[in-house]
């Protein structure tokens, strides 16, 4: 880590501080906007992610000399995959861990374990803790403990603090970390972005509120004085402005003349600048525009969704695995082979008839059992459906032709026999 300035390095998680990388990227961080969701294309990235993680569901599997199989005795296998802690669903739960992740920088989860008895170190429950709550110690000199560790100091809403060691805390950074420890929060990397996509909003808003009229010029050929200027500015514009005077006929005082201002969205650019900044948010969130309905890239849904799959929730979900297997796990239930994996196949799904031509081949190549099949098609196993098959007639390469002369065949009687 490093030498260690004072007692502790506090690493802050609301948001990265360090005003100095915000200026290496030219971001004026005090000007931005704070509700970075009021902006359409964040909102549905985040919305996207959190929704593609929450449906897929986690499994407990263990290694074996006869292949990998799911660990359903396991007491995790039930709790993660249905219930984390008794307030919150697998779905509830896996939303707003992907959503702090990515709007936050980090999302921190408390691993409430049992303290004594038969049961001592199972897990009871995992509780999402409030992130502006949670501040990260770095011991880089050993100060509280022999080894250099990783501390994160929770105050509840009493104000009592509560000192967690690393392997009390589940901790999911985003995959932006300058120190490896604590995670970027995507709306300060895309402050500016985010921004001008707010503007363009608030551009198009106040066109619509206005009738969609454009601001013009008012001529007067005779005198008029300032009080009576405001007077017919504020008239005129009473009568020109907001949605309901949209497509009316607008009366003109004898001896004025209105010029508009004809500022079209086509002439300013406005709907390049707004894919443009649209873009550069899902291209942050690791994204592409096609999945969020921007472009057509791809008729084959399919492909589509396994795009989306190794370009974007891949490494989403191989930080979760990490991070749930080693925390979560004991050494000698690693050692034995065990592991957290999520089941990616809601996503990579292919359609019906795909699927058949799939099975059939696996099951007559003899590396499915019908059983198998089945299972992927939550359909009930059959007492029959557990045994390899395999077309009979194949024979290996060095017997090809034997069957048509007289001599035994290995490991066969002799066929005109």
């Amino acid at each position: 880590m490093g030498l260690f300035r004072d007692s502790y390095e506090t690493r802050n998680i609301n948001g990265y501080s360090n005003d100095e990388f915000m200026r290496l990227l030219g971001i004026n961080n005090l000007s931005v906007n704070k509700d970075k969701l009021s902006e359409i294309t964040y909102f549905i990235c985040i919305k996207t992610l959190s929704e593609a993680v929450a449906k897929l569901p986690l499994k407990l599997f263990r290694e074996t000399q006869k292949g990998t199989e799911k660990a359903v005795g396991h007491y995790l296998y039930s709790l993660l995959k249905l219930r984390p802690n008794p307030y919150m669903s697998a779905w509830n739960f896996w939303t707003t861990i992907e959503f702090q992740k990515n709007h936050f920088g980090n999302s921190i989860c408390y691993i409430d374990m049992v303290k004594s008895g038969r049961d001592s170190g199972k897990v009871k429950g995992l509780y999402i803790l409030d992130h502006k709550n949670v501040q990260i110690w770095v011991d880089d000199a050993g100060l509280i403990s022999k080894d250099n560790a990783v501390w994160y100091i929770y105050t509840d809403n009493n104000g009592k603090e509560y000192k967690l060691c690393h392997d009390q805390i589940l901790h999911f950074r985003s995959a932006i970390s300058l120190d490896g420890i604590t995670g970027l929060a995507i709306q300060d990397i895309l402050k500016m972005s985010i921004e001008n996509a707010q503007n363009g909003q608030k551009f198009i808003n106040t066109y619509w509120k206005q009738g969609m009229f454009s601001k013009g010029l008012l001529q007067y050929t005779g005198d008029i004085g300032e009080k009576a200027m405001k007077t017919m500015q504020s008239k005129f514009e009473s009568m020109a402005n907001g949605i309901s005077n949209a497509g009316r006929i607008l009366p003109v005082p004898l001896g004025f003349n209105f010029t508009t201002l004809d500022n079209k969205l086509v002439d300013s650019q406005f709907l390049e600048l707004s894919m443009w900044s649209a873009r550069q948010i899902s291209a942050a969130f690791g994204i592409k525009p096609n999945q969020l309905n921007m472009e057509q890239k791809y008729s084959n849904m399919e492909l589509n969704q396994r795009e989306f799959y190794l370009d974007t929730l891949l490494p989403v979900i191989t930080a979760y695995e990490s991070e749930l297997t080693w925390k979560l796990l004991t050494e000698q239930e690693r050692n034995e082979g065990m592991f957290f994996k999520f089941n990616v196949d809601a996503i990579l799904r292919a359609d019906f008839e795909t699927r058949m031509k799939g099975y059939g081949i696996a099951i007559d190549k003899g590396f499915m059992t019908p059983n198998e099949v089945r299972e992927k098609e939550d359909l009930p196993t059959d007492p029959d459906g557990d045994k390899l098959l395999v077309n009979g007639t194949y024979i290996p390469l060095s017997m090809v032709g034997q069957q048509y002369t007289n001599a035994p065949l290995k490991g066969g009687e002799n066929i005109e026999e």
